[in-house]
């Protein structure tokens, strides 16, 4: 297939990211537990590391998850296509998906990711500037966005090849 040769690198970089960020996140839980009730001195900056990693890895992970088509849908009325109309489902769905990510995570996070950054708004604990963080909703967007394109042209072709 086409889309394999345009997909697999950024599904690989995807994988390996969510995977530090998630073992951090662990990490970073674990710490927060031990210093809590162990030491009886909590962290403050593993408890933000810990929110702001799990904000970057469910963004992120929902972008791989676009990307393999193991998202979350409804498939009461699409299972049981095939050929012709599969693939004109696949197009609709795939344009749906992607409008919500130009929407709502490309235009509405960078709107987000502008305003924070021009407030100058940084975390407590760890004085990060919060920009530093949301940019993670128009990153995962545009990830999402070109797994759909990948998944559009894919379909047309095997249209147009009369695929079954």
């Amino acid at each position: 297939m086409l889309i394999v040769k345009y997909k697999k690198p950024i599904d690989t970089v995807l994988a390996w990211f969510s995977i530090v960020i998630m073992t951090m996140l662990v990490f970073c839980v674990v710490w927060q537990v031990f210093s809590r009730y162990v030491l009886n001195s909590p962290s403050t900056m593993t408890d933000e590391i810990a929110r702001f990693s799990m904000i970057w890895v469910a963004l992120l992970g929902a972008a791989y998850t676009v990307g393999l088509q193991k998202h979350l849908s409804i498939d009461l009325f699409t299972h049981h296509l095939t050929g012709k109309k599969k693939y004109i489902s696949a197009i609709v769905i795939n344009i749906i998906i992607s409008l919500f990510s130009c929407g709502a995570l490309i235009y509405g996070g960078s709107r987000l990711f502008a305003k924070v950054l021009s407030t100058g708004q940084v975390s407590p604990a760890m004085q990060l500037p919060m920009a530093y963080i949301y940019i993670v909703l128009p990153l995962s967007g545009v990830i999402i966005f070109y797994y759909c394109i990948l998944f559009i042209i894919d379909a047309l072709i095997n249209i147009k090849k009369g695929v079954a």
